[in-house]
């Protein structure tokens, strides 16, 4: 009983950041079940995912009707990360155990310090009048058509392979290259993580490596969280959001590297 307790907090706490930063809240569930809960990797990224899947689905409800959902890019990215979210179910079957650590948290370390440089105060006054809006309005229409296809195909991978969907790469990238607000990023994020968690979910289910007991106590709370979420967003600036995705990254990241 006191482990399905456990599972609810775990789930509001990550259900609510990961609506807020539109992660999907798998990067802060999974690691909580290899770290706390001691669990097979395969088997937490395949429960995991399932959470994914539910976290999204609330979150989308309600980023809908506060209408800040881009759905050419929501469903453009969530359409051609299919393909690739079957390859990663398929690949984690080949390669987990300690490289499913190390490469997890090399990711994360990684992208968390560059999205703390980029989002620091020191940043801010230093580059902040240097890009053009004309310019990077033409560059997004470039880069949208370019590169909305393989960049879903990639998301699809890395969600299905982590089991933490691929909202933690994908909304720094939306704002970074195709200069899309950070709320909006987050918003579109979610529900393209809604369509390809459905095949991975799926995936997962074939090669049942799905823990229910998992999924019934972390899926509950994570639909509490993404409620909680998606109204404290209207309140926290973006420049906050990224600095909350980008100091839980280091912290995840860096404990990973000593499992």
């Amino acid at each position: 009983m006191m482990e399905g307790i456990l599972l609810l907090i775990i789930g509001v706490i990550a259900g609510g950041y990961g609506t807020i930063v539109g992660a999907g809240g798998g990067f802060i569930f999974v690691p909580a079940l290899l770290i706390v809960f001691q669990m097979n990797p395969i088997i937490a990224a395949g429960s995991g995912l399932v959470i994914v899947l539910i976290n999204s689905l609330t979150g989308v409800v309600g980023y809908a009707k506060q209408k800040k959902i881009n759905y050419k890019i929501a469903l453009t990215i969530g359409i051609s990360a299919i393909p690739g979210a079957l390859l990663g179910v398929w690949l984690l079957q080949l390669y987990s155990s300690q490289y499913f650590y190390v490469i997890f948290a090399t990711i994360l370390v990684v992208l968390g310090i560059f999205l703390f440089s980029k989002n620091s105060p020191l940043e801010g006054r230093l580059f902040k009048k240097r890009t053009s809006s004309k310019v990077n309005r033409n560059d997004q229409k470039k880069l949208n058509h370019k590169w909305f296809l393989p960049l879903g195909f990639v998301m699809g991978i890395l969600s299905s392979y982590l089991g933490i969907g691929g909202g933690w790469l994908l909304v720094p990238i939306l704002v970074y290259l195709f200069k899309v607000t950070t709320h909006q990023a987050a918003a579109t994020s979610i529900l393209s993580l809604c369509i390809y968690s459905i095949v991975g979910v799926g995936s997962q289910l074939f090669y049942q490596n799905i823990d229910w007991m998992v999924v019934i106590f972390g899926g509950i709370g994570v639909m509490i969280g993404a409620h909680l979420g998606v109204i404290l967003s209207q309140r926290i600036p973006g420049k906050v959001v990224m600095q909350m995705l980008s100091v839980l990254l280091i912290i995840i990241g860096i404990r990973m590297y000593f499992q």
